[in-house]
């Protein structure tokens, strides 16, 4: 039979699994009494877990949400999670994160067995984090907190907003979810007065409170994720084109994310890729990468660029 501190540990496992036991088969699991268990059960509780259960011959014992943080019990696969997960974080693009990461990380690398220490040691040792550059955007913790808050229970949100190019505007949207892409935080949201959805920067953004009213929320879009990579790429485009593809629009898609251009089918065999580019010449060789036949029609600048490297490369392959 376990000694009693391992029985715990043992209950408390099986407790922390997202399902409901009966005292029947926690007995049978520690091989124990129903007695004992019970006795267990109120050590559990005594020691701030808040172990609920339910009678009748359906009931059974269920770990709940208590008022205090009771100590953790992890397996070595999660405690390694956590730490690995406490290290990004002692790096990311939170501001006042850093600080409570490392705190956090030290208590837990303090109880970890060396086996594990070792991994996360490792971990730390041979991989290598693009760090930071100094205009890298910082968000602030209480400002995620406010728009998650607010996505949660669908309450309005007000709030100054400076755009790309330096310009300020007070904005009322319907919030509806955080988007993490790169080091950079994303609101996607309802607009009203847009009758449209619309993405924002997080770190250029400041919540004007209280939030509110409550609001129904509409239809979502159907990806949220892509509409921000799409929408955040077409943003810094200084040159856009719509590009007639002869192939089927599903192989299009294939090829590029929604980073790079949105393809809007015509027939089973041709579709229109609307792209863009931060210059012409990146814009013109993108397009020669997607190895099928296509047609430009505009802008005239585009036209001219392709023209002229087609030419080059022309001139690249005459025998000499």
């Amino acid at each position: 039979m376990l000694d009693t501190s391992t029985r715990l540990l043992r209950l408390l496992s099986l407790l922390q699994t997202p399902r409901e036991w009966t005292g029947k088969e926690l007995a049978e699991r520690l091989e124990v009494s129903a007695r004992t268990i019970r006795n267990d059960v109120d050590r559990l509780r005594a020691l701030g877990y808040p172990v609920n259960a339910t009678r009748g011959s359906a009931g059974g014992y269920r770990l709940g949400a208590g008022a205090r943080l009771p100590p953790l019990v992890l397996d070595d696969e999660e405690a390694v999670a956590v730490a690995v997960g406490l290290r990004t974080a002692a790096g990311g693009t939170i501001a006042g994160v850093e600080e409570t990461s490392q705190r956090a990380l030290a208590k837990l690398e303090q109880v970890l067995p060396d086996r594990l220490r070792r991994r996360v040691n490792a971990l730390q040792t041979y991989t290598v984090r693009v760090p930071a550059t100094s205009s890298a955007p910082r968000v602030d913790g209480e400002t995620l907190a406010v728009l998650t808050f607010a996505c949660r229970d669908h309450e309005r949100l007000r709030f100054d907003y400076r755009n790309y190019d330096g310009t300020e505007s007070r904005r009322l949207v319907e919030p509806y979810r955080l988007v993490n892409w790169g080091r950079r935080w994303y609101l996607v949201a309802w607009d009203p007065d847009r009758s449209d959805w619309r993405t924002f920067r997080v770190d250029r953004l400041v919540p004007r409170l209280p939030t509110g009213p409550r609001f129904t929320p509409v239809e979502p879009p159907e990806n949220v994720v892509e509409r921000v990579m799409r929408g955040v790429s077409s943003a810094a485009w200084r040159h856009r084109a719509g590009v007639t593809v002869h192939a089927p629009a599903e192989r299009i898609i294939e090829r590029i994310n929604p980073a790079v251009g949105r393809v809007e089918a015509v027939d089973e065999n041709t579709c229109v890729l609307h792209t863009g580019a931060d210059s012409l010449n990146s814009l013109a060789v993108h397009l020669g990468l997607l190895g099928v036949p296509f047609t430009v029609a505009g802008p005239p600048e585009l036209v001219e660029v392709l023209r002229d490297l087609s030419d080059r490369y022309r001139e690249a392959t005459r025998p000499s």
